[in-house]
């Protein structure tokens, strides 16, 4: 299993939505061995020439890269150019989901304002219908009022008629005295 096997596992899993918990550890790359086998020189080493004397047998070129370390540079180029595309696939992925949140988020609101809306034309109807019930309450009592004063003047003439009926009986009573009395004279 390479080192980026773990993250191209997981990319299956970002397809599906589930969220990558995996950190890179990118202290990993400046003390990994190549996967030639050859010891990396260490960071801050400068390298020395030193002439060749006859002694010394002459190099291949692979022998020569190999001792310089450039397949192992070029193994870390190789893997940090994999690590560079992970993460751009990890930023896109962020994007896609920011986008969707964005979305939903839009959605969500153009929902709350159409519910804010009907609540406030149902605050509209309640507020219409409150004051149609006070205009209703304040017309019933002014008709109470009305009543009362209707009731009034009719107990008002009540009294007056019954002044009349016992001054007309009053009346009667002496005229049928006085035809009592002259009926009675003659």
């Amino acid at each position: 299993m390479g080192l980026f096997d773990v993250f191209k596992d997981k990319d299956d899993e970002d397809d599906k939505g589930e969220a990558i918990e995996e950190e890179i550890n990118f202290e990993s790359f400046k003390n990994q061995d190549s996967s030639s086998g050859t010891e990396q020189e260490p960071e801050q080493e400068t390298p020395s020439y030193s002439p060749p004397t006859e002694e010394t047998p002459s190099y291949s070129s692979s022998q020569t890269t190999s001792q310089i370390g450039i397949e192992a540079l070029m193994d870390k180029r190789v893997k940090l150019e994999e690590a560079i595309d992970y993460v751009g696939l990890m930023i896109k992925n962020l994007k896609d989901k920011r986008t969707k949140l964005v979305k939903n988020i839009e959605d969500e609101s153009v929902d709350i304002r159409n519910l804010k809306e009907k609540l406030t034309k149902i605050n509209q109807f309640i507020q219409e219908e409150s004051d149609g019930l006070q205009q209703l309450t304040s017309k019933r009592s002014q008709v109470e009022k009305d009543a009362d004063d209707v009731g009034n003047i009719v107990y008002g003439l009540r009294d007056k008629i019954s002044e009349i009926d016992k001054i007309v009986a009053d009346e009667a009573s002496k005229i049928k005295s006085f035809k009592d009395s002259r009926s009675g004279s003659s």
